[in-house]
This record gives structure tokens, C-alpha cells and sequence, in this order.
């Protein structure tokens, strides 16, 4: 057999590897991502119980890189301190060393019945979770086989005389084997897969047990640089930074200790890749029981290494949309949710400088406000694009309905910033042109339906954030109060009119505009609640054909027939906020 056919049998065994690894950790991350994200969030305020989860994550999704990725995102976003972060990577490097333990022995008789159940439960099933659990199932086949096929395609090598003169020589540089090692690792995003071809060299024969060890060293070092590199921000850096400051030093202190080391481990097991993997358990085991005290100090160190960017001038450049996160679809939807809340906050500021701008003459808060709602559109733009690349096999089927709240969320705020800069600051505007001040009793509506508005606000967000029942019931229920404001209002303006009828009596046509203008930007908030109250069954036939057919006293007929019904919850916030609607009958 020719070298260059046993170096492409070796390189697709590899390959092998790595994509059982992928399916291992695309079917954790899609069947249980979203709990994984709930308990990372619950559960990580002491040391014990962020290492644990470090741990534990790392050993279903068989890959440390994988845990750090996620790790990195969360704490860019704010879901999850650095301290805290710190002590999940060293559970994630303890846990990794548990995986190729699990996998160095000779366990390729369970490929064949691992790659056939994984295989029947993904076809059989119809629910998510189970025909991920397959698919997770059918990876772990994948990878005792790729073992297996490694093992005996490193039997030829052996036979290599120049390919084990290059590999023997790595014994007298220690430092060339840890940067060989370490850029393998780093292009195959996987320390178990190198950790485990190091050991299947070392039982073959072609490095002793001391090249070995540098090799493994080298395996622990690049593991922490993908995600250092594909990290964004300074923020985002901290972690993986603070994750290979603890290799580094790890690899400082073996390095001239490696001959010793290797003669330690040689007495406790005579199996070369024995002697490589303990040591890989050793070394991270070491670096955790060494660090998780003084992780704190660590944390600080980190901070003043990347310290805290500036932020962007330009309200509309986007802070947390992380390309490095597309590749774990709940991680990038927890940032598309914290950049659309910048969304909200800009919003709020908008809505909270009308009443200025209704009372006095500010033209440098007028054009704030326009350039708030231009923030907020590109920002809406951003969180969309992001959104359209997260596509694909990423996303489960909780990720895509997310995903689709998180989109309509976003056009509803784009809308209220335009309603705001573009018609409630020119009604303003309008009515100081006509030198006519609001008066006492018009403001006071105003700030009535104002105040309810932001109000509203408050409550929108609790039901994006978490899809609270009880804050979508008092969302929708709070409409029949901007509705009596309008209807009071409306009748007001009509009795003035009638009295007040001539050529001096205008501009009472803006303050019933702005009303309802308002009452607009509070249905863009009520649209938010319809999917949760129908989801939970509590959505009522009368909170939606009340938008058709208002009862006697709000100023209708009171006529209610069945033909009326609106099934559906688009139909009805689009009737609400006084759009055409297609006739239900």
C-alpha cells in the first residue's frame, strides 16, 4: 500500500472523527439547547455548580471547543460573569479528558449497535427531542468506528521508516511537537479527536511516550484558540482568553518536566496510549483543582488585559450580534434578543420625549428622536440579517418559532419609532405652526394614554422576554382603556366643535390625531400577546371581535353575530390598529 493512499486513509478516518463529533454536538445543542441555556442561567452562581455543568455539557457534546463556543457567547451577552465562565471552561477541560478516557479503550464493538439504534429511533420517531437523541446516537457510532479505523490504518505507518524518523525526532523538541499539535487542534476545532489520534500514534509505535506528551500538551493548547479567534468583541475575548492563559501555563510548568512525567505514567500503565490520555486527565485536573480558588484574581487580570471597548457613538451599529455564535442557535438567539432590547430602550426614549415635545418648541429633541428611529431601523436590519444566517440545520423547531418571535418583535418596535418620529413629533410640530397650545384638559389625555402606553411597553417586554401569560392577559385587557380615553376624547372634541363652530375654532383635528396615533403604537405592543393567550388557550372570541363590533356603550351597535368571529390573531391586530381588514364572512 502506497504512503500517499495510507495518509488519505488516515485523513478521512479523521474526518470521520470529527463529523461524529459534529452530530454529537448539533444533537445536544438542538434537542436541549434551550434547557441547557436555562439551567446556565439558574444554576451558575457557585463554583461547584458552574464546574459541574462545565463538566457534564462537555461530556454530552464530546467536545470542550463546542462548551467554550457557548461559553464565550454567553458571557459576550451578559447571560453568564466571567468568574463564573472561568469555572465552566475548567469543568470543560476536566470533562473533555473524561470523553477520550471513555473512547481509548476498545469499545468499536458498540459502534455498529450504537450507529443502528441511533439510526432506527431518528427514523421512527416524529418528536424533536428523540430524533435528536438519535442523531446523537448515530454520532457516537460514528466515532467509535473512525477510532477503530484509525487504529488499524496507523499499522502500516509503523513500517514508515522517514514517517517515524520525523515523529521520533519531535522527542528532542518538545516546543515543535506543542505547536504541531496545537495548530492541528486548532484546524479541527476538536482536542478529543487529536487527543485520541496521539494516543493511536503512541500504541503504533511511531512516537515514544515522552513526544507523546508534548503532543497532548500541544492538543490542550490549541483547543482554546478557535474560540479566542472567532470571538468578536474584547468582551467576547475575555473567557477564551482566560481559558488559555490557564494552558499556557500548565504547558510552562510540563514542559521540563515532561521526562519525569512520562516515567511516572509508563509505571502506573505500560499501554503507550495509556500513558497519553491519563496524562490529558492529569494536566487538566491539575489546572482545575489549582485555578478554582483563584479564579477571581484570574478574572480581574483578564479585564485588564481586554478592558471595556468605548461604545459605538452611532446608536445604530450593532454590540451583540456575534458571528461566532451562528453555528449554536439558541446562544445567537439569546443575542438577537439582547440587541433587539437596545431596540426597546431606544424605543422608550422616543415615546418618552414626546411629552416635550408636545409642550414646548424643542427642535434639537425633535431631531434626537429622528435619529433614535434611524438607529432603530438599522439595528431591526442587522438582527435580521443575523437571523437569515443562523438558518439551516442549526435551528430546531423551538429555535425557528423563536426565531420568529424575535422577527416580529423587531417590526413591531421598527414601527412604533416610525409612528413616533414620523407622526406624532410632526403633529407636534403642526400644532405649533398654528401658534395653538394644547390645552389643559388635551394634555391631560395625552398623558393619560401616554403613560398606558409605556406602560404597555413594560408589559411587551415581559412577554417577549418570557412569554408571560399573565403580562399578555393586562396587555390586551389594557386596550379597553385607550378605547374609552379615545372615545371620551373624541366625544369632547365634537361638543367643543358644536359650540365653538367658526373661523377661530381649529387645530383640535391634531390632539384626536395624536390619540390616535398613540392608540396605534399601543396595538403594535397588544399584537405581541395574541400568540402567547392563543398558545395557552386563553385567547377570548371577544377580545377579538370587540375590534370589529364595540359594544353600545364604547359607541357601537352592540350587534354581535357569529359570522363576526375573527379566527386568527394577525386579522385582529391589524383590525385594531385601524388597518383595512378582509371582511370575516
Amino acid at each position: 500500500m502506497s504512503g500517499t493512499f495510507v495518509l488519505l486513509e488516515i485523513a478521512g478516518d479523521v474526518a470521520l472523527l470529527l463529523w461524529g463529533t459534529h452530530m454529537v454536538t448539533t444533537g445536544v445543542l438542538r434537542g436541549y439547547g434551550t434547557d441547557l441555556r436555562r439551567w446556565l442561567g439558574k444554576h451558575l452562581n457557585h463554583r461547584l455548580s458552574a464546574f459541574t455543568f462545565g463538566l457534564i455539557v462537555t461530556a454530552l457534546l464530546q467536545s470542550s471547543t463546542a462548551t467554550s463556543l457557548m461559553a464565550t457567547s454567553f458571557a459576550a451577552s451578559g447571560f453568564l460573569g466571567l468568574t463564573p465562565g472561568l469555572v465552566v471552561m475548567l469543568g470543560a477541560n476536566v470533562g473533555t479528558t473524561l470523553v477520550a478516557q471513555a473512547l481509548s479503550f476498545d469499545v468499536a464493538a458498540f459502534a455498529p449497535i450504537l450507529i443502528l439504534i441511533g439510526f432506527a429511533i431518528h427514523r421512527r420517531s416524529d418528536d424533536v427531542r428523540w430524533k435528536n437523541v438519535g442523531r446523537v446516537g448515530i454520532g457516537l457510532g460514528l466515532m467509535l468506528l473512525a477510532l477503530s479505523l484509525l487504529v488499524h490504518a496507523m499499522a502500516p505507518v509503523e513500517n514508515a521508516a522517514s514517517l517515524r524518523a520525523v515523529l521520533h525526532s519531535l522527542t528532542g523538541e518538545p516546543i515543535l511537537a506543542v505547536a504541531i499539535a496545537a495548530l492541528l487542534t486548532w484546524a479541527c476545532h476538536s482536542s478529543v479527536a487529536i487527543v485520541l489520534l496521539i494516543a493511536a500514534l503512541a500504541t503504533g509505535g511511531v512516537v515514544d511516550a515522552q513526544g507523546a506528551l508534548a503532543l497532548v500538551l500541544g492538543a490542550n493548547l490549541g483547543g482554546t484558540i478557535p474560540p479566542l479567534v472567532e470571538a468578536g468583541s474584547p468582551v467576547a475575548k475575555r473567557l477564551p482568553l482566560g481559558n488559555l492563559l490557564v494552558r499556557v501555563f500548565g504547558c510552562l510548568v510540563c514542559l521540563p518536566l515532561l521526562h519525569p512525567i512520562a516515567d511516572a505514567l509508563t509505571a502506573l500503565s505500560a499501554d503507550p496510549a495509556r500513558v497519553a490520555v491519563n496524562f490529558h486527565t492529569a494536566f487538566n485536573l491539575g489546572l482545575a483543582l489549582l485555578f478554582i480558588v483563584p479564579v477571581e484574581a484570574l478574572s480581574k487580570l483578564v479585564v485588564r488585559l481586554l478592558p471595556e471597548p468605548p461604545r459605538p457613538t452611532d446608536l445604530g451599529v450593532p454590540l451583540y450580534l456575534d458571528e461566532a455564535a451562528l453555528g449554536s442557535a439558541n446562544v445567537a438567539l439569546a443575542n438577537a434578543t439582547r440587541e433587539t432590547m437596545r431596540m426597546v430602550d431606544l424605543a422608550e426614549d422616543m415615546l418618552r420625549g414626546l411629552i416635550d415635545a408636545f409642550q414646548k418648541d424643542d427642535p434639537v429633541r425633535a431631531a434626537q428622536i429622528g435619529r433614535m428611529d434611524s438607529a432603530i431601523d438599522r439595528l431591526g436590519s442587522a438582527i435580521r440579517e443575523y437571523l437569515a444566517d443562523l438558518g439551516g440545520e442549526a435551528m430546531n423547531e423551538d429555535d425557528g418559532a423563536r426565531s420568529q418571535e424575535i422577527l416580529a418583535f423587531v417590526l413591531n418596535i421598527e414601527h412604533i419609532g416610525d409612528i413616533t418620529a414620523n407622526n406624532l413629533i410632526e403633529f407636534a410640530a403642526k400644532q405649533r405652526q398654528r401658534g395653538r397650545a394644547f390645552t389643559d384638559e388635551e394634555m391631560r389625555d395625552i398623558r393619560m394614554m401616554h403613560g398606558q402606553v409605556l406602560e404597555s411597553l413594560r408589559l411587551g417586554v415581559a412577554v417577549f422576554l418570557n412569554g408571560d401569560v399573565r403580562a399578555a392577559q393586562e396587555l390586551v385587557a389594557s386596550k379597553d382603556k385607550l378605547l374609552h380615553l379615545e372615545t371620551a376624547a373624541a366625544d369632547r372634541y365634537v361638543r367643543s366643535a358644536r359650540e365653538r363652530r367658526g373661523p377661530g375654532f381649529e387645530g383640535g383635528d391634531v390632539y384626536l390625531r395624536i390619540l390616535r396615533d398613540l392608540k396605534r403604537v399601543h396595538s403594535h405592543l397588544t399584537a405581541l400577546a395574541y400568540p402567547i393567550l392563543e398558545h395557552a388557550g386563553l385567547l377570548q372570541n371577544r377580545l377579538v371581535t370587540d375590534a370589529i363590533g364595540r359594544p353600545a356603550e364604547n359607541g357601537g351597535n352592540g350587534r354581535h353575530h357569529p359570522t363576526h368571529e375573527v379566527h386568527g390573531t394577525e386579522q385582529a391586530a391589524a383590525v385594531e390598529r385601524g388597518e383595512p381588514s378582509e371582511p370575516p364572512w
